[in-house]
Order: structure tokens, then sequence, then C-alpha cells
């Protein structure tokens, strides 16, 4: 090794990085709390979604807490342990944190298929997300059989599974985007709304992916000591946050709604003539989401309405995304 192993460069990085995995940990738990509050009658599906994170999240965080332990409390500053392989938690908790980050690219690969019913982007999605998985699952097996202070011979492995990661994420969040774009309907208010998703779409894969990178650059760069280890353990938070908060975040993008709607109602008006002796009132149109439903009202404008002297009603179909 490069440098000379010690307790500041080997246990340091990894109880700062406990305490800022349980910091995003607790995040998560608010934002558990918060979409049961919000939708006590959303679809089971989601429930047993956000459940699952929940349960499979404080799996992880127990087998980095058993880990910690392990190393700071039963063996404290025993350096003699660096040349045996690590503890089994250590090891464990690559693949848990995988399987959850692989769920949850899954989950947001469904809502491309959602959106674009592109079987090619999707399968694309997918493909890398398993990858990774396996990646993860090989680097798990190599870890548990090698010394800790050879880790730095198996950080290809390690370096090809969160690179692919990264590249996932990257990739999801730019085919929701370039799906998205393609359901503007000209209305300034749908627009509006689009614009929110795709902040939104850019934003999960942007924290996941830097998060992702680091890891990466700290575990080429930095292999003589724990630093990499340290940042990996908030990675696999993150995705689970990212998720649960695109769920929570569905009221703030349609701006109202009930806590069960899984689709919504735009107003598609029927054609108005200047000389109708009546107005005829708007007819509902159901439109489904991608799992995130978007407001409900009146889609006026001056450029593509009649007048009426209610306002502006739009004279052509309102189209939205489908989900």
């Amino acid at each position: 090794m490069g440098v000379e192993p010690s307790i500041a460069n080997t246990l340091g990085p990894i109880v700062l990085g406990f305490g800022a995995s349980s910091i995003v940990f607790g995040l998560l738990c608010i934002q558990v709390w918060q979409y049961f509050q919000r939708y006590p009658k959303d679809r089971l599906g989601y429930k047993i979604l956000v459940s699952w994170l929940w349960i499979a999240e404080a799996a992880h965080q127990a087998l980095i807490g058993h880990c910690l332990w392990y190393y700071t409390v039963t063996n404290y500053g025993r350096m003699d342990l660096l040349p045996e392989p690590p503890v089994w938690s250590l090891s464990i908790q690559i693949v848990v944190g995988a399987i959850i980050g692989t769920v949850v690219k899954i989950c947001f690969g469904l809502r491309v298929w959602k959106l674009s019913r592109n079987y090619i982007l999707t399968g694309i999605i997918v493909a890398m997300a398993i990858g990774q998985l396996g990646t993860a699952a090989v680097y798990t097996i190599r870890a548990n059989n090698t010394r800790l202070d050879q880790a730095h011979t198996i950080k290809p492995i390690g370096i090809a599974s969160l690179a692919l990661g990264a590249a996932t994420d990257i990739f999801t969040a730019a085919a929701l985007s370039f799906s998205l774009n393609k359901k503007r309907t000209g209305f300034p208010t749908s627009n509006t709304v689009i614009n929110r998703l795709i902040l939104y779409a850019v934003n999960n894969g942007f924290v996941t992916s830097v998060c992702s990178i680091a890891v990466v650059l700290l575990y080429d760069f930095m292999p003589d000591n724990t630093v990499y280890v340290g940042t990996y353990f908030i990675l696999s938070k993150l995705y689970g946050n990212s998720c649960v908060a695109t769920l929570n975040s569905r009221r703030f993008v349609r701006g109202r709604g009930t806590d069960h709607e899984s689709k919504l109602s735009f107003i598609m008006a029927t054609p108005v003539y200047p000389n109708s002796d009546s107005i005829k009132r708007p007819s509902p149109l159901t439109i489904q989401t991608a799992g995130i439903p978007l407001h409900q009202g009146y889609m006026t404008s001056p450029q593509s309405g009649t007048r009426t002297p209610e306002g502006y009603l739009p004279t052509r179909p309102l189209v939205s995304y489908a989900g």
C-alpha cells in the first residue's frame, strides 16, 4: 500500500460515512412517513414499493452498523485485521445497496416505457441496471475473499459496476427528458407541468450519478484508504430517497389533487362558434400519466381557443403524456 494504514484513514471514513448515511436514511424515513400521510389511498403497488424500499434501506443501514461495531468496538485498534478478508456485513452491504439501486432504476425505466412506449430505450435501461447488479454481485463475492489491504486488486470490477450505475442514471434522465419534451402541447399550463417533470427527472439522475462518479474517482485515486467505502454507504440511501420523493412530488407537480389519483381529467372543449346561441360545456378527457397525476383545470389560450363570455376555450383536444 502506498500510504501506511492507520485508524484515521481506515476507520475514520467508515465512521463518517455511517453518520452521513444515517442522516440520509433519516430523510428517507421522513419521506416514507409523508407518503403514507399524503396518499393513504394510493395504489397498492406503490405502497408495497415504498415499504420494501424502507425495509431494504433499514437492512442496509443495519449491515453498515454491524460493520462499524465490529471494527470500532469489538476489534478496536486491531490493525492486524487488514491482512484478513473483511467482516461479512461489509461485503454483503455492497450487493444489498446494488439491489436497491437496481429496483429504483427499473422503476424509472418503466416510467420511460409508459411515456414513450419505446421498448428499445426501456430495454437498454433495464439491461444496464441488471448488468450493474451482476457486476456488484461479482465484486461482493470477490471482496469477501480478498484481504482488506489488497482491495485495490479487485478495483476494476468495482469501478465497472459504479460507472455502469452512473451511466444508467444519466441515460434514464435523458430518456425521460426526451420523452417528456415530445409531449409538449403548446399550452402554457401543460408545458409548465412538463418542465417540472423534466426538472425532477434531471435532478434525480444528477444526484445519484454524481455520487457514483465520486465513489469511482475516490476508489481509483485513493485506494489506500476507505473514503470510497464511506461514500458508497450514502449512495444506496440516495436511490431510495429519489424514488419516494418522486411519488411525494405529485401534488406539487399537478398543483392539487386527491390522495389516490393515478389518472386526471383534463378538459377538452367542444368547438364554440361565434354565432352559436349556446355555449357547449367542456367534457372531461381522462388521460393516463406516468404515475404522477398532473393538475385538473381548464386550458385556455388566446392563440389556440375560441372567445366566449367565460374566456377562451380550446378548440382541439389537449394532449398530455401517456402513462
